[in-house]
C-alpha cells in the first residue's frame, strides 16, 4: 500500500513521465523488486493505483437501485449530485487529467477504466430504469441509451474539469441544474 500512496503522490505532483521506478523507492522506501514482484512495471503500477483510486472514488456513487425502499427520482438526483461532489475534490480532478493522458497512450487501460468506472454506473442506471418500465413507472424501452443520455448531465462539467477549467457553478446552483435536469428527464420518460 506504501507503494501505491508514494507513487500517487508522486504521479499527481510530478506528472507520470517524470517520475521513475527509483524515485518511488526512495519516496516508499522498499525496492524496485518489490514493484516487479507486485506489479510489473511502472505501467501495473499505475493500473493498480487507477484501480485503488476507482475503487475510492465510486464506491458510494451509484449504489444498486431498490424500488422497495427508495424512490426513482431520489435515487437519479443522488448519482449525478455525488459524482459531482466526488469530482470537484482537487485531488480527483488533478489525477482525472493525469488518466487521461495516460489513457490516450494506452487503449488497453482507457477501455479498462471506462469499463470499470462510467459504464459500469451507466449500468446501475439503466438497470433501474428498466425495472421502473417493468413496473410501469415510466416509459423506457431503451435503458441504456436512456442512462447514456443520463449522464449528458455533467458533461460540460467534467469537460471544464478536464481542461483544467475552475468549475463555473456555486455548489446551490449545481444542485438546481442536477435537479432541474433529472425531473426533464424523467418527464421525458413518463408515460404518454
Amino acid at each position: 500500500m506504501a507503494l501505491l500512496l508514494s507513487a500517487n503522490e508522486l504521479f499527481l505532483d510530478k506528472g507520470y513521465d517524470a517520475v521513475s521506478l527509483d524515485d518511488i523507492v526512495q519516496h516508499a522506501g522498499g525496492s524496485k523488486a518489490s514493484i516487479y514482484k507486485y506489479f510489473g512495471n511502472k505501467e501495473g503500477l499505475f493500473t493498480a493505483i487507477c484501480d485503488y483510486r476507482r475503487e475510492l472514488f465510486f464506491k458510494d456513487i451509484c449504489i444498486p437501485f431498490d424500488f422497495h425502499i427508495s424512490e426513482l427520482r431520489h435515487y437519479l438526483a443522488h448519482t449525478p449530485i455525488n459524482f459531482y461532489q466526488h469530482l470537484i475534490q482537487p485531488e480527483n480532478m488533478a489525477f482525472m487529467r493525469l488518466v487521461i493522458e495516460q489513457a490516450q497512450r494506452n487503449p488497453e487501460l482507457a477501455l479498462y477504466l471506462h469499463t470499470q468506472g462510467p459504464q459500469h454506473i451507466q449500468q446501475c442506471i439503466a438497470v433501474a430504469l428498466d425495472k421502473g418500465h417493468q413496473q410501469g413507472k415510466l416509459v423506457c424501452p431503451n435503458p441504456n441509451y436512456s442512462a447514456m443520455m443520463f449522464f449528458g448531465i455533467l458533461r460540460n462539467f467534467e469537460w471544464r474539469i478536464l481542461m483544467g477549467l475552475a468549475p463555473a457553478e456555486d455548489h446551490q446552483e449545481m444542485m438546481e441544474y442536477i435537479h432541474y435536469c433529472v425531473d426533464l428527464f424523467l418527464k421525458g420518460h413518463q408515460k404518454a
